[in-house]
């Protein structure tokens, strides 16, 4: 998912069920073509380890090449704060300032129509929650 936005306000809204490493690409060469992109903010947790690393990574070095800002925000704060798919049958769930996994059903992401109340991170490497195994 991925949202653009101009003056803090979101104008248009793109989605796909593809895998990120095969339609992030696709997508930021099709805005670049058509936009003058200044600032990149994508959700650095939780998530699929690799959905986390292979964004980043992306997302960095376009930012490093471009010279865009570059910043991260919880993905509970793209939710509402509802659990989020872990995997098939778990979610991470957050409970105050903890993150544990639990047989919940998660709820979708959505992006803000206006950006001023996400709580923008400069730190931006993916923060995986729980420690691959």
């Amino acid at each position: 998912m991925v949202g653009l936005y101009e003056n803090g306000v979101k104008f248009k809204e793109i989605s796909t069920q593809d895998h990120v490493s095969e339609a992030l690409i696709e997508i930021l060469e099709e805005l670049d073509k058509d936009y003058n992109i200044q600032k990149i903010i994508y959700a650095n947790t939780p998530g699929s380890f690799m959905g986390l690393k292979v964004a980043y990574v992306i997302l960095k070095t376009f930012c490093e090449v471009r010279g865009c800002e570059f910043y991260a925000v919880s993905g509970f704060d793209l939710n509402e704060n509802n659990p989020i798919r872990a995997n098939k049958k778990l979610s991470f769930v957050k409970y105050d300032n903890k993150i544990v996994l639990e047989e919940k059903e998660p709820v979708k992401f959505k992006l803000p129509q206006i950006l001023d109340k996400l709580k923008l991170n400069s730190d931006t490497l993916p923060d995986y929650i729980i420690q691959a195994v």
